[in-house]
């Protein structure tokens, strides 16, 4: 397992497709959406992955499946699916191909009660028969790359990654993502990368490591740990989309101090224009206090508080302006990803 930092600014190539570094953006349901997303390559991710789509709202012509799926300006375009039944996955797939999706993704990785319950995301490593006819369908339904995002297992009774993967590449999946926890972990405990290796063992195809993923001494590690060929960045992006950037080396990547300050009120203005003002306002407390959070750890309580209440962007944008100037942590804003 030679693989390290220095290899991690080298493109990656799936398929036909190629990523131009080796760290990629997860996709985060609520977070990934495409702001977020331009943002992140903007400033030198590998790839960026769509928040996950539901296949069956997405034939159905559900209206926010659709905003899902686009991907202004981004290229290679990659979009994840999910989905319990084969024609969904496979119609869906059509869908998200014609509009201009250079890969897809299929998603046996989310352990949210909401998914497994309807018996998608990890619950499809329960019935690795069943999974492979979603991605059989899937597959055969596009010409463009689809690749696989998982877990270890469902439990660690059951940790099944890797007869499924090898059976995911004789079906034509063309790279494969794999979180190093169970489903039954959700995000507790520590990410086991070593556990990623029996899956490197298993495919040839390339192989993405994701899980605790937070600095380049982890790139190393990980990579150094599981073989494999890239990593994928989630959780440790919120407040900082250009994280991926950063990591891979990338000269687009911003500074600490005004630079980033500048992209945390870009993103709020992204926001607004991308969902309109009475959704937009919502969907960006988050993401403000992920940036406080980052960049401005200091700020005052009656500036959070004020921020968390606006109800209208020209409101918000003064004080979120004022909190990061006035709540800069010279310490906490230094290069900690390097």
């Amino acid at each position: 397992m030679q693989n390290s930092t220095k290899e991690i600014d080298r493109p990656l190539a799936i398929g036909p497709v190629t990523a131009r570094n080796r760290v990629f953006l997860a996709p985060l349901s609520g977070i990934s959406d495409l702001p977020f997303r331009q943002l992140a390559w903007r400033y030198g991710a590998g790839l960026v992955i769509t928040e996950m789509v539901a296949s069956r709202e997405l034939v159905t012509e559900r209206r926010e499946s659709r905003v899902r799926l686009r991907g202004d300006g981004i290229d290679p375009h990659v979009v994840q699916l999910a989905g319990r039944e084969a024609d969904w996955m496979a119609e869906a797939a059509r869908i998200a191909e014609a509009e201009g999706a250079a890969m897809i993704d299929i998603n046996m990785g989310c352990p949210a009660k909401k998914v497994t319950g309807g018996y998608s995301g990890s619950a499809l490593m329960r019935d690795p028969d069943h999974a492979l006819s979603l991605i059989e369908a899937t597959v055969n339904a596009v010409s463009v790359p689809v690749t696989l995002k998982m877990r270890l297992g469902w439990d660690h009774e059951n940790l099944n990654a890797p007869a499924i993967a090898a059976r995911a590449e004789a079906a034509g999946i063309q790279m494969i993502t794999i979180h190093g926890r169970t489903r039954m972990q959700f995000y507790e405990g520590v990410a086991d990368w070593d556990a990623i290796a029996s899956i490197r063992d298993a495919v040839r195809v390339p192989l993405v490591a994701n899980g605790d993923v937070n600095s380049r001494a982890d790139i190393d590690e990980c990579l150094r740990r599981s073989g494999a060929d890239a990593v994928m960045i989630g959780r440790a992006s919120r407040g900082q989309p250009w994280i991926c950037g950063i990591l891979a080396g990338s000269t687009d990547a911003p500074k600490p101090g005004p630079q980033r300050n500048a992209i945390a009120l870009e993103h709020y203005t992204m926001m607004i224009d991308h969902y309109g003002e009475d959704v937009g306002v919502r969907h960006a407390r988050k993401h403000i206090g992920w940036y406080l959070d980052t960049l401005a750890p200091s700020a005052p309580k009656r500036l959070k508080g004020a921020l968390m209440t606006a109800r209208t962007a020209a409101e918000a944008l003064p004080l979120f302006s004022e909190a990061l100037e006035t709540g800069a942590d010279t310490a906490a804003n230094l290069e900690s990803a390097a």
